[in-house]
């Protein structure tokens, strides 16, 4: 494990144990707020999501001072500093899986990626309860625990597939339940990136399908995909994922090209 890897790994292990489980399964109803209003669009916020992303941010402050910093209730509460997401910048979910985590269930974890001109480098991925640990630096390979992967699909027929319908569109919406998901067998979604991506690579879905792309969700977890051998990018037009195209929507991830290339195939014959 490379001595940046240590660090962040110290870092997530003491930002979970000091500030996120101390709150888990242990919020008032004050505790707990929602950022959007409206049925499966509900997206939750949590005291321990501010105090993690502050206690984060002064971490890896002292791991790289001066060095530009996105997180994802930073963003939220002023929207300009998205623009920092054009150069270089630490990106941050201070607890991936909010839903999850406001509920008092798993999963969620962290996601810390660090990128450059719109293009991640490197990624941690961190599972709060279990302490899997992902990393990715960009040419270099993907890690668990230290360990180098490769991406493995689940080799069923047909492929499994982890398919959100969150933040599409009434028409979209039907258009993949109808013209998509009967050519898969459809497993639950985690509500969780930090999980979700691990789950692609190692075996236990082969593709998932996602609508909201924000950097601080899929930052560190395309890059490790990619690292692994598998494939994450846009299926109308198979561009890599850019942290700096915060508006753009839509992505397909796959734990191989094949499987990518198949999936983006029945989506790009999809009556637009």
């Amino acid at each position: 494990m490379s001595i940046i890897d240590r660090e962040i790994l110290a870092l997530l292990r003491d930002v979970t144990e000091n500030v996120i489980l101390p709150r888990y399964r242990n919020l008032a109803d004050h505790h707990v707020e929602n950022k959007a209003e409206g049925g499966e669009k509900v997206d939750p916020v949590t005291i321990a999501d501010r105090e993690s992303e502050e206690a984060l941010r002064e971490g890896l402050d002292k791991l790289a001072p001066g060095l530009p910093f996105v997180g994802e209730e930073a963003a939220h509460a002023d929207p300009s500093i998205l623009e920092r997401l054009k150069g270089p910048c630490w990106i941050v979910d201070p607890i991936d899986g909010t839903r999850n985590f406001a509920s008092g269930q798993p999963p969620f974890g962290i996601l810390i990626a660090q990128a450059d001109q719109g293009v991640a480098q490197s990624g941690w991925i961190y599972d709060c309860l279990t302490g899997r640990f992902c990393a990715a630096h960009r040419g270099k390979g993907a890690f668990v625990g230290g360990e180098k992967i490769s991406a493995i699909a689940t080799g069923e027929d047909p492929p499994v597939a982890a398919i959100s319908l969150i933040f599409m569109d009434e028409s979209q919406r039907a258009a993949m339940i109808e013209e998509i998901c009967p050519h898969y067998r459809l497993t639950d979604i985690p509500y969780c990136a930090a999980e979700q991506y691990p789950r692609l690579a190692l075996g236990e879905n082969d593709v998932s399908v996602f609508e909201r792309t924000l950097a601080w969700d899929h930052a560190a977890g395309c890059l490790w995909l990619e690292e692994a051998g598998g494939k994450a990018a846009r299926p109308d037009d198979g561009s890599p994922y850019r942290v700096d195209e915060w508006d753009r929507k839509g992505m397909v991830a796959a734990a191989s090209p094949q499987l990518w290339d198949d999936l983006a195939e029945r989506l790009n014959a999809l009556p637009r």
